[in-house]
């Protein structure tokens, strides 16, 4: 039998793609179904993969084969400004690292595509810094995103809330994407602050009211020109967290303006002798369409509750969740309905016009929106249509 004809590959390059995946030898001798001796080999010019085994590694790293045959390995994507704490703070996994560099990804070729059917990309142009006072923040990136509270409290679902919210950055001249992969306790959003389309990612397994106000923070984020890596925590302190801590703050005005929140017949009804009840707090998250800590945190800054009160409930608030996370289905959308979610509507919009306007071919479109040719139909549908809501 002939030989399998081997891949002519630069050593640095395999090396390049493993170290820019964040996986170890092992790990991607395992996902590439070869040996670790055998992938040092080729990583070291000993020996050569066949043009079968690079398939495959092409596979582990989520690179197209093309990338292995440039001259030289490109420059590293510089990661994240990290924002989380520790435990939390870990060197990125695979999973987040290829997040990122999907996002960048998407922001380049919208750009492109933006060029391609000669249209202006969209401008966001709030800008703060952590020195401003975070409620007139917060009222001013509401005012940008075109939120009223009258809009808020007729959405008929959280997940309704968290599209509306996403719909509404994006049209303020951001893209907005949800990571698939990453577990929830590694992050829970990042944004790339790079203009003109500034990106925002949320963590598509979190909650939706989690997702809602990972969005709105990481606005902020782009707004002070400061994108990062977060894992959301309302409790954040010292001088080291004051940019997070002035995203929440920010993003908890935006979410729910004390002014709003004073109007709504509970808080006027007032906590009682016995203190705000549990369904008291469920009520006012519902009608706000975000997390009861949320409430909590926005009672606080109005004077409404007390810190030890906000502290007394965080704890229950978040054993409840991840209680409720435990039983939550390992199921997930249907293939349009995901490329959505996952790509964003705006960047999935234009990536369907441009390829009406003959810029793109429908194999294209496939490869920007990951999914088969034969689901691009769906897809549009999914897009369109006035009367689909996506559950994701």
């Amino acid at each position: 039998m002939p030989r399998t004809a081997e891949a002519l590959v630069k050593p640095e390059l395999l090396r390049w793609a493993r170290d820019e995946s964040g996986l170890t030898v092992e790990a991607a001798a395992r996902k590439a179904r070869a040996s670790p001796e055998r992938l040092e080999s080729w990583e070291e010019g000993k020996a050569r993969p066949t043009v079968a085994q690079l398939r495959k590694l092409a596979k582990a790293y989520r690179r197209p084969l093309a990338v292995f045959y440039l001259p030289e390995p490109p420059a590293p994507l510089a990661t994240p400004r990290d924002f989380r704490r520790p435990p939390t703070a870990l060197p990125l996994s695979p999973e987040l690292r290829l997040a990122h560099r999907e996002a960048v990804h998407r922001r380049e070729i919208a750009l492109e595509l933006l060029r391609e059917i000669g249209e202006p990309p969209p401008r966001f142009t709030l800008s703060a810094t952590t020195d401003d006072d975070p409620e007139q923040i917060g009222a001013r990136l509401r005012g940008e995103l075109g939120i009223t509270h009258d809009q808020q409290i007729h959405w008929r679902s959280t997940g309704y809330a968290r599209r509306a919210w996403g719909e509404a950055c994006e049209n303020a001249g951001v893209l907005v994407c949800q990571a698939r992969n990453v577990k929830p306790e590694e992050m829970s959003g990042f944004s790339i602050a790079d203009f003109p389309l500034p990106v925002v990612v949320a963590n598509i397994k979190d909650a939706e009211e989690r997702r809602i106000f990972t969005l709105v923070h990481e606005m902020v984020h782009i707004a002070t020109k400061q994108g990062g890596l977060c894992y959301l925590d309302h409790s954040l302190a010292g001088p080291a967290q004051r940019v997070e801590a002035f995203c929440n703050r920010v993003a908890g005005a935006a979410l729910v303006p004390l002014e709003d929140l004073c109007t709504e017949k509970v808080v006027r009804q007032g906590a009682g002798s016995s203190g705000w009840s549990d369904d008291d707090i469920k009520a006012l998250a519902r009608r706000f369409r975000v997390s009861r800590e949320v409430v909590l945190l926005r009672m606080v800054a109005g004077g409404l509750a007390s810190r030890e009160f906000y502290e007394q409930k965080r704890e229950q608030i978040r054993r409840e969740y991840r209680r409720r996370e435990s039983k939550r289905t390992t199921g997930g959308p249907a293939p349009p309905s995901l490329a959505i979610a996952k790509a964003g509507r705006l960047f999935a919009g234009l990536v369907l016009r441009a390829y009406h306007l003959d810029r793109i071919t429908a194999s294209d479109v496939a490869d920007h929106l990951e999914v088969r040719v034969k689901h691009i139909s769906d897809v549009e549908n999914a897009l369109f249509d006035p009367a689909h809501i996506s559950p994701t």
